[in-house]
């Protein structure tokens, strides 16, 4: 039986586990915007373009450390747990394959009556 994952009560879940990706997103893109600052940095040989990617790596260093304590303080990171991360890592991964082979768009689209209101309603 082929569940339909646009109607709601099939969302279960579904914001947890979304914010758990983008925060690991969120992490990662912010450890590549660290790295590529250093780069910069060591690339630059103005004094004012040294000091503003100082000042912007010295930002990008603290939000990483603000997203990883958030991440730890919510069980999603466990950075000095391997085992604990691994077994994050393929609940993660055994979810990406689910959420793969999900049939996301269905020949049926119609939602009439799933919603307490019409459209126009306020």
């Amino acid at each position: 039986m082929n569940n339909d994952y646009l109607d709601p009560i099939n969302a279960l879940n579904m914001p947890e586990l979304a914010d758990t990706t983008f925060a690991m997103d969120f992490l990662l893109r912010t450890k590549e915007g660290v790295r590529n600052l250093a780069v910069a940095l060591t690339e630059s040989s103005s004094p004012a373009v040294r000091a503003l990617l100082r000042e912007q790596l010295m930002q990008g260093i603290a939000l990483h450390q603000e997203i990883t304590e958030l991440m730890i303080r919510k069980k999603w990171f466990h950075p000095y747990e391997l085992r604990e991360q691994y077994q994050l890592d393929q609940l993660s991964a055994n979810n990406a394959i689910k959420i793969g082979q999900m049939d996301l768009f269905p020949d049926d689209t119609n939602r009439k009556g799933m919603f307490d209101r019409t459209p126009d309603e306020h």
